[in-house]
């Protein structure tokens, strides 16, 4: 996978690596890689607060993960991610958020970051990888429909308060 990612990064002229910001437990083991993808993961969650470790942190609790995409040391393209079993689907892996930097998209670093939740995914047991996303990120779509994923179901909410 290292090699795969190398490779597609040379090809589109991006350096990059895939590199874990949580460890297995949820603990944040690259705090500096942390601090520096609130600027791109703000570009898929502008609402996110400048107290942003203490909420990760807290999705980090409640079985979230994170991995970055990594330019040299800067970062290009974030995955928050977590295992889950549930009757729906069985044990499979969720995408929280999936973002790449708005300046380098088509480059390659969405796809390495998809084949790694593939991965991870597989490594882990689980049948299905799962995401959500907004209606409005058509974008976001074609990109999904080109990693060979499918619209299987409505996403319902209503706010509480």
């Amino acid at each position: 996978m290292i090699q795969l990612i190398q490779e597609l990064g040379a090809l589109f002229g991006v350096n990059f690596q895939i590199v874990h910001i949580t460890n297995e437990e949820g603990q944040i083991i690259a705090p500096h890689h942390l601090e520096a993808a609130l600027g791109v993961h703000r570009q898929l969650r502008p609402q996110l607060p400048d107290a942003y470790a203490a909420l990760m942190a807290q999705v980090f609790a409640s079985g979230g993960r994170m991995v970055a995409a990594l330019d040299r040391e800067r970062v290009v393209g974030v995955a928050v991610y977590r295992i889950h079993v549930n009757t729906h689907l069985g044990r499979h892996l969720y995408v929280d958020d999936l973002v790449t930097d708005q300046q380098l998209r088509s480059r390659g670093i969405g796809h390495a970051l998809m084949g790694w939740l593939r991965n991870t995914a597989q490594a882990q047991g689980c049948t299905t990888l799962a995401l959500d996303s907004g209606v409005q990120r058509a974008d976001a779509h074609r990109f999904y429909f080109r990693e060979g994923m499918t619209i299987t179901s409505f996403n319902f909410k209503q706010a509480l308060l």
